[in-house]
Protein backbone atom coordinates (compact mmCIF):
# COMPACT_ATOMS: atom_id res chain seq x y z
CA UNK A 1 0.00 0.00 0.00
CA UNK A 2 1.42 3.32 -1.03
CA UNK A 3 0.41 6.73 -2.23
CA UNK A 4 0.28 5.28 -5.72
CA UNK A 5 -2.10 2.51 -4.67
CA UNK A 6 -4.41 3.93 -1.97
CA UNK A 7 -7.26 2.01 -0.37
CA UNK A 8 -10.56 2.91 -2.04
CA UNK A 9 -13.11 3.51 0.72
CA UNK A 10 -16.84 4.21 0.61
CA UNK A 11 -18.46 5.53 3.81
CA UNK A 12 -22.24 5.28 4.05
CA UNK A 13 -24.11 8.56 3.76
CA UNK A 14 -27.49 10.04 2.89
CA UNK A 15 -26.36 12.88 0.61
CA UNK A 16 -26.32 15.22 3.59
CA UNK A 17 -23.78 16.31 6.15
CA UNK A 18 -23.38 14.03 9.16
CA UNK A 19 -20.81 14.41 11.95
CA UNK A 20 -19.93 10.70 11.99
CA UNK A 21 -19.22 10.74 8.25
CA UNK A 22 -16.69 13.55 8.71
CA UNK A 23 -15.30 11.93 11.85
CA UNK A 24 -14.31 8.77 9.92
CA UNK A 25 -12.06 10.84 7.68
CA UNK A 26 -10.56 12.69 10.64
CA UNK A 27 -9.51 9.29 11.99
CA UNK A 28 -8.16 8.11 8.63
CA UNK A 29 -6.25 11.35 8.05
CA UNK A 30 -4.54 11.04 11.42
CA UNK A 31 -3.30 7.50 10.71
CA UNK A 32 0.40 7.52 9.77
CA UNK A 33 1.39 5.93 6.44
CA UNK A 34 -2.20 5.15 5.52
CA UNK A 35 -3.30 6.29 2.10
CA UNK A 36 -6.90 6.14 0.95
CA UNK A 37 -9.21 7.48 -1.71
CA UNK A 38 -12.69 8.57 -0.64
CA UNK A 39 -15.16 7.05 -3.12
CA UNK A 40 -18.23 8.47 -1.40
CA UNK A 41 -19.51 11.88 -2.42
CA UNK A 42 -22.43 13.04 -0.26
CA UNK A 43 -21.98 16.64 -1.35
CA UNK A 44 -22.95 15.86 -4.96
CA UNK A 45 -26.45 14.35 -5.05
CA UNK A 46 -28.13 13.95 -8.42
CA UNK A 47 -30.42 16.89 -9.10
CA UNK A 48 -32.84 15.10 -11.43
CA UNK A 49 -34.17 11.56 -11.64
CA UNK A 50 -35.52 11.19 -8.11
CA UNK A 51 -35.02 8.05 -6.07
CA UNK A 52 -33.70 5.97 -8.97
CA UNK A 53 -30.98 8.54 -9.69
CA UNK A 54 -29.93 8.41 -6.03
CA UNK A 55 -29.75 4.61 -6.18
CA UNK A 56 -27.65 4.76 -9.35
CA UNK A 57 -25.29 7.23 -7.73
CA UNK A 58 -24.91 5.05 -4.62
CA UNK A 59 -24.12 2.00 -6.81
CA UNK A 60 -21.58 4.00 -8.83
CA UNK A 61 -19.80 5.22 -5.68
CA UNK A 62 -19.82 1.77 -4.04
CA UNK A 63 -18.59 0.10 -7.23
CA UNK A 64 -15.49 2.32 -7.20
CA UNK A 65 -14.61 1.22 -3.64
CA UNK A 66 -12.79 -1.80 -2.26
CA UNK A 67 -14.50 -1.67 1.12
CA UNK A 68 -17.65 -0.09 2.59
CA UNK A 69 -17.79 1.46 6.05
CA UNK A 70 -21.31 1.37 7.49
CA UNK A 71 -22.16 4.06 10.03
CA UNK A 72 -24.57 2.64 12.62
CA UNK A 73 -25.75 6.14 13.49
CA UNK A 74 -27.38 6.42 10.05
CA UNK A 75 -29.56 3.37 10.68
CA UNK A 76 -31.96 5.22 12.97
CA UNK A 77 -32.02 8.30 10.75
CA UNK A 78 -32.41 6.64 7.37
CA UNK A 79 -32.80 2.90 7.69
CA UNK A 80 -34.02 2.34 4.13
CA UNK A 81 -31.04 4.14 2.52
CA UNK A 82 -28.53 2.40 4.75
CA UNK A 83 -30.06 -1.00 3.96
CA UNK A 84 -29.95 -0.13 0.26
CA UNK A 85 -26.25 0.74 0.48
CA UNK A 86 -25.53 -2.52 2.30
CA UNK A 87 -27.53 -4.46 -0.33
CA UNK A 88 -25.63 -2.74 -3.14
CA UNK A 89 -22.27 -3.42 -1.47
CA UNK A 90 -23.09 -7.09 -1.02
CA UNK A 91 -24.33 -7.37 -4.63
CA UNK A 92 -21.02 -5.84 -5.76
CA UNK A 93 -19.09 -8.17 -3.41
CA UNK A 94 -17.69 -5.36 -1.27
CA UNK A 95 -16.94 -6.21 2.37
CA UNK A 96 -18.80 -4.23 5.03
CA UNK A 97 -17.09 -2.79 8.09
CA UNK A 98 -19.60 -1.63 10.70
CA UNK A 99 -18.72 1.25 12.99
CA UNK A 100 -20.55 1.41 16.29
CA UNK A 101 -22.28 4.47 17.68
CA UNK A 102 -19.85 7.23 18.56
CA UNK A 103 -19.53 8.00 22.27
CA UNK A 104 -22.10 5.47 23.51
CA UNK A 105 -22.31 1.79 24.36
CA UNK A 106 -25.52 1.44 22.36
CA UNK A 107 -25.82 -1.94 20.66
CA UNK A 108 -25.49 -2.10 16.91
CA UNK A 109 -28.67 -2.83 14.96
CA UNK A 110 -29.08 -6.56 14.33
CA UNK A 111 -29.37 -6.08 10.57
CA UNK A 112 -25.94 -4.43 10.47
CA UNK A 113 -24.34 -7.06 12.70
CA UNK A 114 -25.68 -9.87 10.46
CA UNK A 115 -24.23 -8.35 7.31
CA UNK A 116 -20.90 -6.89 8.44
CA UNK A 117 -17.68 -8.74 7.78
CA UNK A 118 -16.16 -6.91 10.75
CA UNK A 119 -17.42 -4.75 13.63
CA UNK A 120 -15.13 -2.02 14.96
CA UNK A 121 -15.23 0.70 17.57
CA UNK A 122 -14.27 4.33 17.07
CA UNK A 123 -10.53 3.80 17.27
CA UNK A 124 -8.14 4.97 14.56
CA UNK A 125 -6.03 1.84 14.67
CA UNK A 126 -9.04 -0.52 14.67
CA UNK A 127 -10.60 1.23 11.67
CA UNK A 128 -7.38 1.28 9.63
CA UNK A 129 -6.57 -2.37 10.46
CA UNK A 130 -10.11 -3.44 9.50
CA UNK A 131 -9.79 -1.65 6.15
CA UNK A 132 -6.46 -3.37 5.50
CA UNK A 133 -7.89 -6.79 6.38
CA UNK A 134 -11.18 -6.49 4.52
CA UNK A 135 -10.03 -4.61 1.40
CA UNK A 136 -6.78 -6.45 0.66
CA UNK A 137 -6.56 -9.23 3.23
CA UNK A 138 -3.46 -7.69 4.78
CA UNK A 139 -2.59 -8.80 8.28
CA UNK A 140 -0.98 -5.96 10.18
CA UNK A 141 0.53 -8.08 12.98
CA UNK A 142 1.18 -4.97 14.99
CA UNK A 143 2.47 -5.21 18.50
CA UNK A 144 2.04 -2.75 21.30
CA UNK A 145 5.19 -2.09 23.27
CA UNK A 146 5.18 -0.75 26.76
CA UNK A 147 8.31 0.87 28.12
CA UNK A 148 8.78 0.94 31.85
CA UNK A 149 11.72 1.46 34.15
CA UNK A 150 12.95 -1.27 36.39
CA UNK A 151 13.56 -0.17 40.01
Amino acid sequence: MSEKNPFRVFVSHTFSSHPDYHRVFEYLESAPNFFYLNCSAPEHPPTIGGKEALKDEFRKQINAAEVVIVLSSLYAESQSWLLYQMDAAQALDRPLIALGFFGTDEKLPVEIVKRAAELVDWNKRSIVDAIRRQARHEDTKRWDTIDFKMP
